[in-house]
């Protein structure tokens, strides 16, 4: 486990999952640190975005699924009685596999969780919130002249910026990506990792992904799954050059998985 200075953002504690009988995550314990990059590694099947669903509630709409143990975010647990889920999802936010923009013009992609949300009283800061948030994803001068177009007439690349977008507008304090970079090119890859490393700057980010190379290069801590198990968790330059579980060293090596 990471034991290293810093504000731990998301504590899980003795975190079990089940999908009715199948026990998916067993007995996770992490301290996630607050604006790093944390990846979850492991292969298919594993329970990456089992682990990663747990932190926004949304495993909560899947039929049997039943969770022991607490996620606490800034003190709180997320799981607890009094708390609201809408509020989680507010303050914790999640950009999906492949882009998934509403059949809406750009402006309204984001003004949309604005309104919903009841966060703003005018148009006027409606617009002011959409140019900031474009511009965070460095969509703004590439889009400021057509924000009535349809946002599925984008680019891939695009897209996904504008998913961000749409997430950073409602003042999240946490991001999960869910294999963001899966449908998009090389380039385009890199480009949305740039943005990432920007973002942690605002933000904690939780990240999966399959791909070794992007995780030893875009973030700060690596968890290693297995099986439903939580394997290794620590700094990424630690797992990827000196991990202390062989069976970490086996899967980063690619003589397993």
């Amino acid at each position: 486990m990471v034991k290293k200075k810093g504000e731990v953002k998301i504590q899980i504690k003795d975190l079990n999952l089940y999908y009715s009988d199948f026990h998916a995550l067993k007995n996770i314990n992490m301290d996630i640190r607050a604006n790093r990059i944390t990846a979850l590694i492991g292969p298919s099947g594993c329970g990456k975005s089992t682990l990663l669903r747990t932190l926004n509630r949304i495993n909560d709409t899947i039929d049997g699924v039943r969770i022991t143990g607490e996620i606490l975010i800034n003190g709180k647990n997320i799981y607890g009685e009094d708390m609201q889920v809408d509020r989680v999802r507010k303050e914790v936010g999640m950009v999906f596999q492949r882009p998934n923009p509403f059949p809406l013009s750009i402006y309204n992609n984001i003004a949309f969780g604005l309104e919903i949300n009841r966060m703003v009283k005018s148009s006027k800061e409606t617009a002011k919130i959409v140019q900031e948030s474009l511009e965070d994803v460095l969509l703004w001068d590439d889009l400021k002249n057509n924000l009535k177009m349809s946002a599925l007439n984008l680019s891939l690349e695009q897209q996904q910026r504008l998913c961000v977008a749409r997430v950073i507008a409602i003042k999240p304090q946490i991001i999960l990506l869910d294999e963001p970079c899966s449908a998009l090119d090389p380039k385009s890859t890199t480009n949305l990792e740039e943005l990432m490393q920007e973002m942690k700057q605002k933000y904690t980010l939780v990240i999966v992904t399959h791909n070794m190379q992007q995780a030893a290069r875009l973030s700060d801590d690596t968890a290693y799954m297995f099986m439903g198990n939580l394997i290794e968790f620590d700094e990424t330059s630690t797992i990827f050059t000196n991990p202390s579980k062989k069976e970490t060293d086996d899967y980063v090596s690619g003589r397993f998985g």
